[in-house]
């Protein structure tokens, strides 16, 4: 196995990864607004800021899960025992005493394993939970909302609340972890430019010169 500098994030992986970042963003800063934690912009205001956002994330979302199936990017989000003790350790303790990293990004798993399943019960429990609580919060403010009305507006509301929360702490977790390690720039600079250090087996590095030469950087 060698290290190769190759295409890891594709050109719409980067494009969801920032507008979702945006959206997010956008959805806490008015969210927080609309429960009166502070009063920068009118309740009216908040609240059409937060339904708007949500309605494009939402969009956003159904784009991503389309691409992930047809391109079979789904794959680096299936979490693995391989290696997982050690990555826990790293995280847990190994990180605070300047430890090398366990995991190496490979040609078919970008995500150490604590990522993968980190990022797999975002997508499939916290994000969900928004989408449910939100959508149900929306129609019953409308009045459209029968379906979900024998539960009431008070606990849809709180699940939303208590998903969103979560939704922070992960966006939390994440910026701190991107100051630990190599540079903060490093870790960005993947998410811009779509190129990373990837161990390539010489199978590997053998097909994509042959068939994906795009995929490898020139010069590598």
């Amino acid at each position: 196995m060698t290290m190769h500098k190759i295409l890891v994030f594709k050109r719409f992986e980067r494009l969801w990864h920032w507008s979702q970042m945006a959206l997010i963003f956008t959805l806490l800063f008015s969210g927080f607004a609309v429960h009166g934690v502070y009063s920068l912009i009118e309740f009216g205001d908040a609240v059409t800021v937060h339904t708007w956002a949500a309605l494009v994330l939402l969009a956003l979302w159904a784009f991503a899960v389309f691409w992930l199936f047809t391109t079979g990017q789904w794959r680096h989000y299936i979490p693995t025992a391989d290696n997982f003790i050690n990555v826990a350790r790293f995280y847990a303790f190994g990180i605070f005493k300047g430890e090398h990293h366990p995991y190496r990004k490979t040609y078919r798993r970008k995500h150490n394993p604590l990522q993968a399943l980190t990022y797999l019960m975002v997508k499939i429990v916290i994000f969900p939970a928004i989408w449910i609580s939100g959508i149900a919060y929306l129609l019953i403010s409308f009045g459209q909302g029968e379906i979900f009305s024998w539960i009431g507006l008070g606990p849809i509301a709180l699940a939303h609340t208590i998903a969103a929360l979560a939704v922070l702490l992960f966006v939390i977790a994440h910026v701190y972890l991107l100051t630990t390690g190599h540079s903060f720039i490093d870790h960005v600079k993947p998410m811009i430019t779509g190129y990373d250090d990837v161990e390539l087996s010489n199978e590997e590095l053998a097909y994509l010169k042959a068939d994906e030469p795009g995929v490898l950087k020139e010069g590598d």
